[in-house]
């Protein structure tokens, strides 16, 4: 099935979470995506073996790709490259700072030469500014943006347990990557695309952030609650299980204390009337539900709940997720066999998802390598107009 980018070629010189998110959802959305990989390939293929032998985040991150092996420091090899992007729509890279420039493939160049060529360049913390030359990673961003201050409880930070860095820069880019190419439609004129890790965790930051601008002090750790938003937060049933709740207006509150607690006094208690009211008196109103909660089984509490039409949740595992009833799979093929994917998250109406192989380590390397041969068209400097515009 043809997808929406069917026709772009997108060359995507990158390593590790970001870029290669940004790459295999372009892939998904019908572009074709060569993955350029250094010798011996993308160090995010060794990170693990757990998928029949590959990587979980090689997996999850390269499908739909093909793989070609370059080492850009050999002049035949640059050569190539060039002509790759010669052809191509988008170029994507997420080298160390400054690396792609040094190899003859920095953006703006490269734009020069091809007016209507998109690039994405993807770093750490931008082009400038005195952190631009500083390597990044996700952890590290998460404690340089101030996430990590803000996540687990009171008696330390804590990292977010994915990448969360990674995957919104990620998003970003692609984001800013199907703008331009909506924009060339109009003007025929390729763009540059620039996302960092911290500029995109820094705007996931902006409540907290805003937070501390306007009171002088950030939201405390405080584990699985929410810090400004009372009840809000996990509570352990009479048969141990943790079940989330979610209060978010006054008419669910007296829901919550009138049919779920059946405690209707409670509703029209003064120190419980709002949300500032209720983070004032947090410890009682906590020890309230928690007494009541305490003495009924999740199966009880939950259908209580739901009658009151409470938002609710479980505290689940990886495990639970594995067999939760609301969880889509998408075949995938991999080197080591095909697998059970998390589908896509963006449905089309009509459509299954169709989800391309994760390629081997160069894997179309000789295909590609004759495909993009130096030939008497056109010249071998990478001067060649970049076409297939949507």
């Amino acid at each position: 099935m043809e997808g929406p980018l069917e026709g772009i070629l997108v060359v995507s010189l990158d390593q590790a979470v970001a870029a290669p998110y940004t790459a295999s959802r372009l892939a998904d959305a019908g572009a074709r995506v060569i993955k350029v990989e250094r010798p011996g390939g993308d160090f995010a293929r060794r990170y693990d073996t757990v998928v029949n032998g590959e990587s979980a985040y090689f997996v999850w991150l390269n499908r739909g790709k093909e793989s070609v092996e370059l080492d850009i420091k050999d002049a035949g090899d640059a050569a190539l490259l060039e002509r790759m992007i010669g052809q191509a729509d988008v170029f994507i890279q997420n080298l160390a700072p400054g690396a792609a420039e040094r190899a003859g493939f920095g953006s703006v160049a490269l734009r020069a030469r091809l007016p209507s060529l998109i690039t994405c360049d993807i770093s750490g913390y931008g082009d400038d500014g005195p952190y631009r030359d500083m390597k990044a990673y996700d952890l590290l961003v998460q404690g340089e943006s101030g996430l990590a201050s803000i996540t687990g409880g009171p008696e330390g930070p804590s990292r977010v347990g994915v990448s969360v860095c990674d995957i919104a820069a990620g998003m970003y880019a692609l984001t800013g990557i199907l703008e331009a190419l909506y924009e060339r439609q109009r003007t025929g004129l390729g763009k540059g695309v620039q996302v960092s890790l911290f500029d995109a965790m820094a705007d996931w930051m902006s409540v907290p952030l805003l937070y501390h601008d306007f009171t002088g002090r950030g939201p405390a750790r405080v584990g699985l609650r929410h810090p400004s938003i009372t009840p809000y937060e996990a509570f352990e049933t009479e048969d141990g299980e943790r079940v989330i709740i979610s209060i978010q207006n006054e008419r669910e509150w007296v829901n919550l204390c009138q049919q779920v607690l059946e405690r209707p006094s409670m509703a029209s208690d003064r120190r419980f009337a709002g949300n500032e009211a209720r983070n004032e008196n947090r410890a009682a109103v906590i020890a309230e539900i928690q007494a009541v909660f305490s003495n009924l089984t999740r199966e009880t509490l939950t259908a209580r709940l739901k009658e009151a039409r409470i938002a609710y949740g479980a505290v689940n595992s990886p495990a639970d997720l594995a067999a939760h009833a609301q969880l889509r799979r998408a075949p995938v093929a991999t080197p080591g066999g095909t697998i059970d994917a998390v589908a896509p998250p963006v449905r089309l109406a009509g459509e299954e998802p169709d989800l391309r192989p994760v390629p081997g380590l160069g894997e179309q390397s000789a295909a590609i390598r004759a495909e993009f041969a130096a030939t008497n068209e056109g010249t071998d400097d990478g001067t060649e107009t970049s076409g297939n515009e949507p």
